[in-house]
This record gives C-alpha cells, sequence and structure tokens, in this order.
C-alpha cells in the first residue's frame, strides 16, 4: 500500500506516483490511467481502459453469434 499526498499542479490537484508503483503499473510519463469504482466502494487504479474492455467483450460475443457471416466475408 502507498500514501499519496495531494499536491497543486498549475490549477489542478494531482498525486505523484512512487517509483514502485509506476513499475508495477508498467506505465510510462505521458500515458493515461484510469481511476475505477471497486466493488467494496473504493477506487482503483489502473492503465486499462474499463470501456474499451467492454466494447471487445461485446465485440467478441458478436462474432460469435456472426461466426459464419464474418468468414463468408473474408473470403
Amino acid at each position: 500500500m502507498y500514501s499519496l499526498k495531494i499536491r497543486k499542479i498549475g490549477n489542478a490537484l494531482g498525486v505523484i506516483l512512487p517509483k514502485d508503483a509506476v513499475a508495477q503499473l508498467h506505465i510510462k510519463e505521458g500515458e493515461v490511467v484510469f481511476i475505477t469504482e471497486a466493488a467494496d466502494g473504493g477506487f482503483r487504479l489502473t492503465p486499462y481502459d474499463p470501456d474499451f474492455e467492454r466494447q471487445m467483450r461485446l465485440a467478441e460475443e458478436g462474432f460469435g453469434q456472426y461466426r459464419n457471416t464474418l468468414r463468408e466475408l473474408a473470403k
């Protein structure tokens, strides 16, 4: 667990992530991270876009449903 201090950065507020946390998240300067709500009421910081994941799940369901049509279109 990391303790982060809220700091003023220009006209916004921000946090500085410890080097170990950055390494564990596999992120670099300039990359986007997402804060999602966890089931326990807390928050989770992740480099993965939850909306993109949801869209991919729906696409995979569609691929299965229209497998034969997609196979014919690919010819």
